[in-house]
């Protein structure tokens, strides 16, 4: 599964706007260009894990939500994901999903 540093950048836009930073304030802390700050959310440069990391810890989100989307410890956690899964699918195999995710769920109680 390819990396989609687009979509990366976006949720670090997302995230930066939400907590009322600019591109200067974010680029400021990392001690980076606004240049790059700016390519970052663009998706046309690539992040490594060091990064990431550091821009999550000064945004306060978790990982997870930059790359996933969603947050292991959120309520709807690979709820978006589902969606877009079934959306693709035939009504068929919606239902051959939804009928081994029961299984599974009763598996487990």
């Amino acid at each position: 599964m390819a990396i989609d540093y687009s979509v990366i950048g976006k949720r670090i836009k997302k995230s930066r706007i939400e907590n009322n930073l600019t591109q200067e304030d974010l680029a400021e802390k990392l001690n980076v260009s606004v240049a790059f700050i700016s390519r970052i959310e663009r998706g046309s440069t690539h992040i490594n894990l060091t990064r990431l990391s550091e821009i999550c810890t000064l945004l306060n989100v978790d990982e997870g939500t930059i790359l996933n989307g969603t947050s292991m410890d959120s309520t709807n956690y690979l709820s978006n994901e589902f969606t877009e899964l079934f959306k693709n699918c035939p009504k068929e195999k919606q239902k051959l999903i939804y009928n081994i995710a029961q299984l599974i769920i009763n598996e487990l109680k």
